[in-house]
């Protein structure tokens, strides 16, 4: 039985006469896949991940990429990001020359590229009295955190828990000691949890009825970090 018959013309052999010149083989498909591979590579790198942590006057205090808050006033550029203006609790920043929204508050935006960059690190910077606070998400919802070195797990309020459309009553009911006495809880287990660039998964946490300002960063999240302080800061780690 003849071989199967290819479609790119072998080269004559050397030496031999031929009826034309030898086409050669095509290229084209391992040019067109390293670009690809090119066009991919870029795009991770040049994605960031920013966050409006707050304003001083009319400076905007900036987390870039998880790292320490940096100040920026209107026309300076920080790790690439220009800040254009500042009003009340908002920002509009230049990343690659487009600009974006940012709030104080929100979850922090990937921006600047298709794919975002997985980080390790959290560094946060005190605020008055000492505490640390900082934006991020749950379950990709925007929340505000305040880090609770003595809670045993993430708590939230039953309000943030339904703002949040987190379905807490099919969790485990509990009882849990407050300021206030005794109080029933539901235990949960949140899919993710995201601050900056630095995101881990099924993180347990505790419901409580009343209202709190702001959702507290206990051990459930802290603890699969390598914490350090210095001076006024917080440097996070990630160990698994």
């Amino acid at each position: 039985m003849a071989p199967p018959r290819s479609g790119l013309r072998p080269p004559p052999p050397q030496g031999g006469a031929t009826s034309g010149p030898a086409k050669p083989v095509p290229r084209w498909p391992t040019i067109r896949l390293i670009s690809f591979v090119a066009l991919f590579a870029c795009a991770a790198a040049s994605a960031q991940s920013v966050a409006l942590q707050g304003m001083l006057g009319s400076k905007a205090l900036l987390i870039v990429d998880g790292t320490a808050p940096k100040t920026v006033a209107p026309g300076e550029t920080h790790k690439g990001v220009k800040v254009i203006s500042t009003s009340g609790d908002e920002a509009v920043v230049e990343i690659a020359g487009k600009r974006h929204l940012l709030r104080v508050g929100d979850a922090p935006a990937s921006v600047g590229g298709a794919i975002a960059v997985r980080g390790n690190r959290i560094v946060l910077t005190a605020g008055s009295g000492g505490h640390f606070t900082t934006p991020g998400t749950i379950n990709g919802q925007a929340v505000q955190f305040l880090v609770d070195t003595g809670a045993t797990s993430i708590a939230m309020g039953v309000p943030e828990a339904e703002r949040i459309g987190l379905n807490y009553k099919s969790g485990q009911p509990a009882i849990g000691s407050t300021a206030n006495g005794t109080v029933t809880m539901w235990r949960v287990k949140l899919g993710s949890v995201r601050i900056g660039d630095v995101e881990v998964h099924n993180v347990d946490a505790s419901v409580l009825p009343a209202g709190m300002p702001y959702v507290l960063l206990g051990n459930s999240f802290l603890g699969r970090f390598q914490m350090r302080r210095d001076n006024d800061q917080m440097v996070l780690d990630l160990r698994y």
